[in-house]
């Protein structure tokens, strides 16, 4: 696979005029934020509110959009862990680099297999009390399971 630009450049100039497009990818997102995502609201391109019949158009294309993105369970699992991780990150206001290391420390553990018999919460949390520990930014346990869901 060529990680390289889609388009070719003869001198600096050019080079200067070209820019890829598109977010970049990230390890917050289950999906690395590849997918695509349809909006909430119910407007056309130009703004104008959708008829009736193009509304439940769109509310099934939702559905099988979300349905597609998370098509078995681990992608579920993930989903739901990334979403708690992201929610105690700001809630306890850590950067944005944790939330990323948390993230990989949580798809590695998921990928080992080390989740069966272990509550997504409570490895999400581990995840974020590692990665915080790594970052520098060490928060106690108290602080940690007071935004946690983990009884």
């Amino acid at each position: 696979i060529d990680r390289g630009p889609e388009w070719r450049a003869f001198d600096s100039a050019e080079k200067d005029e070209k820019s890829r497009v598109g977010a970049p990818t990230t390890n917050m997102m289950h999906d690395q934020g590849l997918s695509t995502n349809i909006g909430w609201q119910d407007k056309d391109a130009y703004g104008k509110a959708l008829s009736s019949r193009q509304r439940q158009k769109m509310q099934r294309l939702r559905t099988w959009n979300e349905r597609f993105r998370t098509r078995d369970s681990k992608e579920r699992n993930l989903k739901q862990a990334l979403g708690e991780i992201d929610r105690m990150a700001s809630a306890l206001g850590l950067p944005e680099n944790v939330r990323e290391t948390a993230s990989v420390i949580y798809r590695r553990a998921l990928e080992e297999d080390l989740l069966p018999g272990r509550s997504i919460e409570g490895v999400a949390t581990a995840a974020l009390y590692a990665a915080a520990r790594q970052a520098g930014t060490p928060r106690s346990l108290d602080e940690i399971s007071a935004v946690s869901r983990v009884e």
